[in-house]
């Protein structure tokens, strides 16, 4: 079988999304399979394209087996709606130019977060004349009033009715949540054509480490209890709230060894540095992405994880890839995302639920999770345990199933 994968997002870069196609895709190859991805040169999130790359308009290489088509782009960093939809549309353009120039296809996968690659996948479909699956990573256009990036308009209404579209022309819709599969169902959309395939942790690579001291010297945090925020810095994730935290922390003789790490890029990491300075904090280290191989050795400097979304109904479907690499590094959690994830928190054991954007329960659990390294080693055991549950490779698998439904059908 040859799978065709569109996706504006692929390693080098970092993001969930990137991540969880690659892996899947190289498990699907270790399979017998051959897969085909369409992608633009990498440059999420600072719209830079990464060291040994160019955006040009075909450039192909082979990742452990994985063939990667990227094309041109109008590329810009991830911030402003107007011009992140032209990245979008751009790509969406450029990979259907592309996707006649790749054989003897049987489906073609589109992924979200935004749609616009899905629809990509769709017309690709029908040049073609092969099934598409409409992969749903988030709910999109919905999550831009969620952040309040746009509020009511009838752009937003336009996207939507094109959202709807693509849902009833998919021959199957691979969710990466029960709740959203809840929402389609809710929307009209036929419950049988709809499977669940949660993210997951790639467990050759996110497993416990022992603390880089090197690194935590280079950091200035040796010896110190180190919290922290790994990934994007966007509108989304309200940040705001781990920083008044911080300062909470400096301001309290109980807090005055713990340190925030704030790893990551994002359309609010300038804001927050500005921020912090303007605070007075001195217990903040940001520090800018790095490669998938080197962030592991930042979470081994964690005592304590930090999972954050804005209150939002939205953000109660969601559920952030980041929890699965926690539980695979056996790192305890302090999750302030309310709704199914939250489920998996309690449900696992694997740490504290805090209510998104409440400073003060953020700050009470950072201190009792200090302050109780029994708790901390008991989560750390039950979040190893979960991993198991969400192991990368039994849920590619289970998609591959699901692909190979819609081909013979």
């Amino acid at each position: 079988m040859h799978i065709l994968f569109l996706t504006d997002n692929f390693p080098p870069e970092v993001n969930a999304p990137a991540s969880r196609t690659f892996e899947h895709c190289r498990e699907w190859v270790r399979s017998g399979h051959q897969v085909t991805v369409i992608t633009c040169a990498p440059n999420f999130p600072k719209g830079r394209v990464f060291d040994g790359y160019r955006n040009k308009l075909w450039q192909s290489e082979t990742m452990d087996g994985i063939r990667v088509i990227r094309v041109w782009t109008y590329i810009t960093a991830n911030e402003g709606f107007v011009r992140r939809v032209l990245d979008y549309q751009s790509f969406m353009l450029s990979a259907i130019i592309a996707a006649p120039f790749v054989r003897r296809v049987d489906v073609v996968i589109g992924t979200s977060p935004q749609f616009f690659t899905v629809c990509a996948a769709y017309v690709v479909s029908r040049l073609k004349r092969i099934p598409f699956i409409f992969e749903l990573r988030d709910i999109w256009p919905e999550s831009i009033r969620a952040v309040g990036a746009m509020g009511d308009s009838r752009i937003l209404d336009a996207l939507e009715k094109v959202e709807l579209f693509l849902y009833r022309k998919a021959a199957k819709i691979v969710s990466v949540t029960h709740s959203f599969k809840k929402i389609l169902v809710n929307r009209g959309i036929d419950a049988s054509k709809i499977v669940v395939v949660t993210n997951g942790v790639d467990a050759s690579h996110f497993k416990p480490q022992q603390r880089d001291e090197a690194l935590a010297a280079q950091l200035g945090v040796q010896g110190m209890f180190i919290v922290g925020y790994i990934g994007t810095h966007g509108l989304a994730h309200g940040l705001d709230t781990l920083l008044n935290a911080a300062q909470r922390l400096q301001n309290s003789s109980e807090g005055v060894d713990v340190r925030m790490l704030l790893l990551g890029d994002g359309a609010q990491k300038s804001e927050l540095k500005a921020k912090a300075l303007e605070m007075g904090l001195k217990n903040v280290i940001f520090v800018d992405s790095v490669s998938k191989e080197q962030v592991v050795s930042y979470w081994s400097l964690l005592d304590v994880s930090i999972i954050h979304l804005k209150k939002t109904e939205l953000f109660t479907t969601v559920i952030p890839s980041k929890l699965f690499e926690c539980m695979g590094m056996g790192l305890p959690v302090l999750h302030g995302v309310a709704g199914e994830s939250a489920d998996i928190v309690e449900s696992e054991g694997c740490g504290l639920v805090f209510e998104p954007e409440n400073v003060d329960e953020l700050y009470a659990g950072i201190l009792m999770l200090k302050q109780q390294p029994e708790l901390r080693e008991k989560f750390r055991n039950n979040g190893l345990a979960a991993a198991n549950h969400y192991d990368r490779i039994e849920l590619a698998s289970k998609m591959l199933d699901e692909i190979k439904c819609v081909v013979d059908q």
